[in-house]
């Protein structure tokens, strides 16, 4: 694993360490986290970032909330404590189905105890979150292990934002293929997309394959097509944010105009993400909360102006890929290839 991007520190009292991603790759900084309102503020600003990565901070949010527990207070209002906490936190960013999943697991995790005393809340809270976080380890291990058969040695491939190391607990997803093909010694390069308008692609994942030892090349998002079309991409992979149940897929802006002018090229399009990312309760990606952002991150390049004040501004973070133009979805615990909704709760079944 290249960097681990977010570490409970201590015991009970303890904090939450994480990558602030908003510095790379300039600086390596990291942030203490010690109570719920710094770590929501984290995951709102992009400090932490990437499905799998917000969901395993926010579940450490109870713990810290649980801190606040005085003397005389008691199991009761721990879990009030724990209710507020999951609550406010999943406020945060709308989109990405792992952060309500994770809280969601830790809350009712406890809830289903039964009677406890504050100590053994406490403790139950810690336990269930260094669970969710180990698990997303070993996850980001296999969808690895899973994918990497389709990068093929002296291929090209494209990839879109950042779903490595710094969007997970583990390895990442997408990247994690990448990762696994690497090591088994195939040679390939990867064309990481900008990803405007926070620039992803080419601040966090040409940062993490170039401490891999990958070859990687940035281009800007508009490049896509124009590589295509010269023969350079032989596969385009990336994670995804939220699967619907038919396997329509939410991920960072851009990804959508990608699985069209991969599906133009008839070059395969892969989305590797973690069971915990489909949510059944959605028949399709129409139904998928898109994030709506600040307008500043697409009207100013840090302190510059690269628009005149007073513009519209649309500033979706996220858009959503069709089933249709998915070759395959890479999880942890296989392939599903060409997805559909009978498919996908097979798998998941």
């Amino acid at each position: 694993m290249i960097v681990e991007t977010l570490k409970w520190v201590g015991g009970i009292d303890g904090f939450l360490e994480l990558i602030d991603q908003r510095r790379l790759p300039g600086e390596l900084v990291k942030l203490q986290c010690r109570n719920v309102e710094q770590l929501y503020d984290a995951i709102k600003t992009l400090a932490v970032r990437g499905a799998p990565a917000i969901g395993a901070a926010a579940a450490y949010g109870s713990v810290l909330a649980l801190q606040k527990l005085g003397a005389n207070d008691d199991v009761e209002r721990g879990l009030s404590l724990v209710r507020q906490a999951c609550e406010y936190l999943v406020s945060s960013r709308p989109t990405a189905v792992n952060l309500s999943w994770a809280l969601e697991r830790v809350r009712g995790s406890v809830e289903s105890k039964g009677a406890m005393n504050v100590e053994a809340l406490r403790q139950a809270v810690l336990a269930e979150a260094e669970a969710i976080c180990a698990e997303d380890v070993d996850m980001c291990r296999r969808i690895g292990e899973n994918g990497e058969k389709f990068i093929e040695d002296g291929a090209g491939v494209l990839t879109h934002c950042n779903a490595g190391a710094l969007a997970t607990a583990g390895q990442g997803t997408a990247l994690s293929v990448l990762f696994e093909a690497h090591a088994r010694g195939k040679k390939f390069k990867v064309y990481a997309d900008e990803t405007r308008p926070l620039l992803q692609g080419a601040r966090l994942t040409a940062w993490e394959l170039q401490q891999a030892g990958i070859d990687v090349t940035v281009v800007c998002d508009n490049m896509a097509g124009w590589l295509m079309k010269q023969g350079l991409v032989n596969a385009v992979i990336t994670g995804a944010d939220r699967i619907a149940g038919n396997g329509d897929a939410a991920n960072k802006i851009g990804t959508y105009s990608l699985s069209i002018l991969a599906r133009e090229h008839k070059i395969p399009f892969y989305v590797a993400a973690p069971s915990s990312t489909f949510d059944l309760s959605l028949s399709d990606g129409s139904q998928i909360p898109i994030e709506q952002r600040d307008a500043a991150e697409v009207t100013q390049f840090g302190s510059s102006k690269v628009a005149p004040d007073g513009v519209g501004v649309y500033n979706a973070a996220f858009d959503v890929t069709e089933a249709g133009d998915i070759t395959a979805i890479i999880t942890e615990r296989g392939v599903i290839e060409r997805p559909s909704s009978a498919k996908i709760a097979d798998h998941l079944r």
